[in-house]
């Protein structure tokens, strides 16, 4: 059985407690993000550990999975725009500040390097951190993904903050220079998505296009006109892509 364990502190950064789950003992760490408001546990109530469990007992993976902060923040309108723009800059700093410490305490390893994965909004975060922060994230598994996520704010266009801007790869990777676009161009980013009911396959276009502008490796991956944005479809992409990287 997969073992698992929660962990859960005050985060300073984002004024609230906050949850940290891990599945399994050893094995290449994946940071899993919820869907938009979702907690550290979403992905195992929607079977999605059930039907990694054979990699994460092989020790092929380690499953990472913290709560949708930033999300949770943005549906309940909590505060006013500026206010949610700036927690979701805040959520990304949480992750490579106290996350990625906690997934590389648990592995024994200081310098492991971390894959992220997730499902609409869950895949614009795992693409953040890995244009982030990529000297800590080298693979980014994005499905289903929602990249421009300025309709989900109430905010009028000059309303957009820097908080905002520094956070979403579809406009801050354009402005990459130096050492972080060096290091970035190291990585990869696979962007899965089916064409079926409530997907927009244009959204990872986008995002390609934007990344291919700048030389960083990605890959676009239809699934077709019968896959829908849904879980029923991430608990086919997930496992299969992990088992073919690991």
């Amino acid at each position: 059985m997969t073992d698992k364990a929660v962990e859960r502190w005050y985060s300073d950064r984002l004024h609230r407690e906050v949850t940290l789950a891990r599945w399994g003992h050893h094995g290449q760490p994946v940071l899993l993000f919820p869907t938009a408001g979702g907690d550290a546990e979403e992905n195992e109530r929607w079977q999605m550990i059930q039907v990694l469990q054979p990699l994460i007992d092989a020790g092929r993976v380690k499953i990472y999975s913290c709560d949708s902060v930033a999300g949770s923040v943005l549906l309940a309108r909590e505060g006013d725009a500026r206010h949610q723009m700036w927690i979701q800059d805040q959520f990304h700093r949480y992750i490579r500040r106290e996350v990625v410490p906690a997934i590389r305490a648990d592995c024994s390893s200081p310098d492991i390097e971390i894959w992220s994965a997730g499902a609409s909004i869950g895949a614009f975060n795992a693409l953040a951190v890995l244009c982030r922060f990529p000297d800590v994230f080298s693979r980014a598994i994005g499905m289903s993904g929602t990249y421009d996520i300025r309709r989900f704010y109430d905010a009028h266009p000059h309303e957009f903050t820097d908080h905002f801007w520094v956070s979403s790869p579809l406009h801050f990777v354009p402005t990459l220079s130096g050492p972080h676009l060096e290091k970035l161009r190291t990585r990869f980013a696979l962007l899965i998505s089916g064409e079926g009911r409530a997907e927009a396959i244009d959204e990872s276009w986008a995002l390609a296009h934007v990344l291919g502008k700048k030389g960083i490796p990605n890959l676009v991956d239809s699934w077709g006109h019968n896959w829908h944005h849904d879980w029923v479809t991430w608990r086919k992409m997930l496992p299969k892509t992990l088992n073919e990287w690991t």
